[in-house]
């Protein structure tokens, strides 16, 4: 199996040493158009390991799950624009080493963001007896020159059941040119019957890419009450305010 990290994570937990256990500092690197960035890689597990270093589009799913994609394959990618060294990294065990980034933004480039990842891969040896191999992702945004336009809007909304709890599902268009984010209880929904509110509820967080359409899910854990209105606020880490009120069935 291949292990992907799209975070400074480790591959590995408590307890004794594992194997295979990297981190990347920092995770998420931003670049105002063409630049340069450093990141450091460390091998905290006990095997000596070799890292193959690759570019790759990026790419969220309606619920914020990442994935890695062809560069052609997703709208607005920097996957061409990044050069990098070294293209492999030998990292011993308590080793780190570094990897520089450069963007190099076209002439012509739309303005705004556009994202992609740089891919750490550990190499197999026969010799480790290891079946697993962990692929780490880097994000990198390169924001292009130009004007910058910030437009979310809400669109629907459904209710859909999750064991013992409803999980009710908003939908947000990023219609501007940069990613915007949503951090957590920023996005609340206030559930009202009878003109009385029954509860309220934080969403998870949330990132849009520019040009995507993604869900909010607020998850409801009170009574089943039928007949409902479902009140959403929206403030964006940019300071967009939306609010929508919808008729839920909970």
């Amino acid at each position: 199996p291949i292990l992907l990290t799209l975070a400074s994570a480790s591959a590995g937990a408590s307890g004794a040493r594992p194997p295979i256990a990297l981190t990347a500092s920092p995770a998420h690197v931003d670049l105002a158009g063409s630049g340069r960035a450093t990141v450091r890689v460390k091998n905290s597990g006990t095997s000596r390991v070799v890292l193959d270093v690759r570019r790759a589009g990026f790419a969220l799913d309606l619920r914020g799950r990442p994935r890695v994609v062809g560069a052609g394959e997703v709208a607005r990618s920097s996957a061409d624009w990044l050069a990098f060294r070294p293209r492999s990294l030998v990292l011993n065990p308590g080793a780190a080493g570094s990897v520089s980034i450069v963007s190099r933004v076209p002439a012509r480039a739309e303005p705004g963001d556009h994202d992609a990842l740089v891919l750490f891969t550990t190499r197999r040896r026969a010799s480790d007896g290891l079946a697993v191999r962990v692929r780490m992702g880097v994000v990198v945004v390169v924001r292009a020159p130009g004007t910058i336009v910030r437009r979310l809007r809400l669109g629907g909304a459904r209710v859909t059941p999750s064991g013992r709890r409803r999980i009710l599902e908003v939908a947000i268009a990023n219609r501007g040119n940069v990613t915007e984010s949503i951090s957590r209880s920023r996005a609340t929904v206030s559930v009202h019957r009878a003109g009385r509110r029954l509860a309220k509820v934080a969403a998870d967080p949330r990132t849009f890419r520019p040009g995507t359409t993604g869900l909010l899910q607020f998850r409801y854990r009170g009574p089943w009450i039928g007949p409902a209105i479902a009140r959403v606020r929206v403030v964006s880490d940019s300071g967009q305010v939306l609010r929508r009120a919808f008729r839920v069935r909970l």
